[in-house]
């Protein structure tokens, strides 16, 4: 009984200390977003006078009014919006049949072609940067949404095939031969059958490359010289250059409006996210 108790007092005594490291890193995590958005909603003399850790007196929306008219904080939005659309729209759609092809078509070269797309992963970026800067410039697609959309779904498409091949390998060959016997195409089977029933991997894909799209800098600050082509986190750079000094107020609000995408997306489909992380770990 003695016993008992004792294994008992110290798996609470475990988990209690399990869960106050998670605290202290959650909150060593959380504190600066929740002081970057309590001091988007301060005014002025709440700046002054508040401790940063402190919620304001009133929400003060005049902050949020500065981002958007004194600067160009919509137009990078949408930048930003139509780059990460259009990218993971790519991403997804030559991730998916590529895996298809690798994990049920199983022709000779399926192995060495996922390999191939392995070695993707270990290409540092930056080593691409001059070559795609001298061949944007003498195709024009410098300061165009295609500079950014290109490069970005090379990248992003070796970890896309793994995850994909990593749940596809696990689907049955005997759906596709009783869906094949009944007339339908590979293409059809994939379609119909296959990519819909990838949709926690779809989920993944799209939020792990959409944190990646919606953050990049490098790609945006070398292809992009236009104002009007800026992107969020190039324009924010700009923003804070030209409005930290002056209106901390209105620089910490178009941060707010920079990070609040990604976490209202994270959040809503995190449940998916872990599903599709894990799919294809386990055979079922």
């Amino acid at each position: 009984m003695d016993i008992g108790m004792n294994k008992l007092q110290a798996g609470t005594k475990t988990k209690i200390t399990f869960y106050a490291v998670i605290l202290v890193f959650v909150v060593l995590a959380g504190y600066p977003i929740f002081w970057v958005v309590m001091s988007s909603f301060k005014d002025t003399a709440d700046m002054a006078n508040l401790a940063p850790y402190q919620m304001p007196q009133k929400l003060y929306l005049g902050n949020y009014v500065t981002a958007f008219a004194g600067g160009k904080l919509a137009r990078y939005f949408l930048n930003s919006v139509i780059v990460a659309a259009c990218t993971l729209l790519g991403i997804v759609c030559a991730g998916s049949p590529a895996a298809f092809a690798i994990a049920k078509l199983k022709f000779r070269q399926s192995a060495g072609l996922l390999k191939f797309f392995l070695m993707g992963m270990m290409i540092p970026v930056f080593t691409c940067l001059i070559p795609m800067f001298q061949i944007y410039g003498a195709l024009g697609l410098r300061n165009t949404y295609l500079s950014l959309i290109f490069p970005q779904i090379g990248f992003s498409l070796p970890m896309c095939i793994f995850l994909y091949v990593g749940f596809m390998q696990f689907v049955p060959n005997e759906l596709m031969e009783a869906a094949a016997i009944d007339g339908a195409s590979n293409w059809r089977i994939f379609l119909t059958m296959i990519f819909p029933m990838a949709k926690n991997s779809t989920v993944t894909v799209v939020i792990y490359n959409f944190v990646n799209i919606w953050n990049e800098f490098t790609y945006a600050n070398t292809f992009m010289t236009d104002s009007k082509m800026k992107t969020l986190p190039v324009g924010l750079n700009d923003f804070v250059g030209e409005m930290g000094k002056r209106d901390w107020g209105g620089t910490f609000a178009a941060i707010t409006v920079a990070i609040l995408p990604t976490m209202i997306i994270y959040f809503v489909l995190n449940k998916q996210v872990m599903e599709g992380m894990a799919a294809g770990a386990v055979k079922s």
